[in-house]
Order: structure tokens, then sequence, then C-alpha cells
């Protein structure tokens, strides 16, 4: 049986000749957690639009489950098991949480068949189970425009989790949130962690350190280093990249640590 949810094997991706992705080579175990960090035009979002199907390599190959995607369809591919958070909340803001988690499992029925029709009680159930998970038992019938940012992305993840995937893409969550939302999107996904692989896309490394057991940093499309948070900042090559040249400091001035100069280049 192979251990490992996703591979991606010598992968480039080119448009008009620039290579987003550049013979990237990465691969996850089944139920891990990995954070994805780099600069502005690493490749993190064409990272994730590869593997929902989204966009198709120039060349290369992704193995999800040990299945080659190139020849299925986002939609298929997120029936196999990939789930993926965007950045900005995709809810129904006139409908409450509850309902929008109905909604979530029940993929194949319609809006207002979901709505106009009683949940069997298993899944009312899921749904209270996730409300539970979520954070937002107390708000569970009110309108989802009255929940505030970092609520509704709480209720994004939970309408993904609903959906039963295997993996979880999950694009920068914390931005926006307040350092309380923040702490608990952390709890949130170290909680999923438990019986999911999850991928984070993340700047904030205040957030990165909180949550991250194997960070890979991506830099002109290809893997640049993978370790754990504190071996990604005192990496000389990955301060090249944030800064551009190592730090200086004159006689006048406190030293500058490496680890505080990276983590204020990723924030």
């Amino acid at each position: 049986m192979n251990d490992k949810i996703l591979e991606i094997e010598h992968l480039t991706v080119s448009f008009d000749g620039f290579k987003a992705l550049n013979n990237l080579n990465f691969s996850m175990d089944t139920g891990e957690l990995r954070v994805i960090i780099g600069p502005n035009g690493a490749g993190k979002t064409t990272f994730l639009d590869i593997i929902t199907g989204k966009t198709k390599p120039t060349e290369g190959r992704v193995l999800f489950k040990g299945r080659n995607l190139r020849s299925f369809s986002e939609h298929q591919i997120a029936q196999m098991g990939v789930g993926r958070k965007f950045q900005t909340p995709r809810v129904y803001l006139n409908l409450s949480p509850r309902e929008n988690l109905e909604l979530a499992c029940n993929r194949k029925k319609g809006v207002f068949p979901t709505l106009l029709s009683q949940s069997p009680a298993a899944e009312r159930r899921t749904v209270a189970g996730l409300l539970e998970t979520i954070g937002l038992v107390h708000k569970a019938d009110m309108k989802a425009n009255l929940l505030s940012h970092g609520e509704k992305q709480w209720l994004e993840i939970g309408m993904l989790v609903a959906q039963s995937p295997d993996l979880l893409l999950v694009d920068e969550p914390v931005a926006g949130l307040t350092d309380e939302e923040t702490m608990k999107t952390g709890e949130l996904l170290l909680s999923l962690a438990e019986s999911h692989s999850v991928i984070v896309i993340e700047h904030d490394m205040e957030f990165v350190r909180q949550i991250a057991r194997q960070v890979t940093v991506l830099h002109q499309g290809s893997v640049l280093f993978e370790g754990t948070i504190d071996e990604v900042q005192s990496d000389p090559r990955v301060i090249e990249v944030y800064l551009g040249q190592e730090m200086q400091h004159d006689d006048h001035e406190a030293p500058v640590s490496i680890q505080d100069a990276v983590a204020t280049e990723f924030a």
C-alpha cells in the first residue's frame, strides 16, 4: 500500500514561456500536515491549481493516492477526495451556518431540494458535529453574512470537511484575522490534521510556527528547502531568497538575528 497521498514528479508548468513551476518534485505522507511558504511569485497558487486540476502540467505528473490526475477534471478530482479552501470565504451569505453545512453534505442535491426537505438523522448528527468542531454552535441559525471574517473562514473549512475529502488544501486561512481568530484557526487545522491530510499555504510565520510539523519553501517554481520551521528560518538559501543579501549591521546598530529577519520578510 502506498503511504504517500500526494506525489509530484518533475513537474513543469509554462505560460507563454514563463515557468510558473519548474521541474518541481514534492511528496507528502497520508495523514501529514504540510505548510507551504515562499515569496510572491514562487508558484504557490499554481501549485494548488495543479493538484485540483484547474491547471494541467506542461511536463511531469501529479499522483493522488497513486493515480495520475492529468486526465481528470476539477470536479472529478474533488470527487476523488481533494478539497480546496480559497483565500476569500465562499459561503452562502443569505443562509445560516447550519444550512451551509447541510448543502455541503448534499453535493448532489440543489439548494432548494436541500432546504425544503428534512435532513436524515445521520446527516443532522454530522452537521451538529461539524458546528461543534468549527465553534459555531451558538451561531448555527443566524445568517452567515453576520459572521465575522474568521467565522466565515471556519464555516468554509467545515463545508469542505462535510464533503469528506482525504486531502484538504487551505490557502492563507488567517489573512485578515484577529490574533484570537488566528489562534483558533490553528487549533482547528491541527484538530482536522488528526483525521485528514492537510496542505496549508501561509505567509504569517507566527501562525506557521503554531501549526507546522514540516515546511516546504518554494522559490521560482521549485522546492528550495524542506524541514522544520527552525531549520527553514536558519537555512542560508532561504535567507538569501528572502533578503537578497546577507544581513549586515554596523557598530551603532544592534545585530539583527537571521530568524527575526526571515520572519519579518515572511510576514
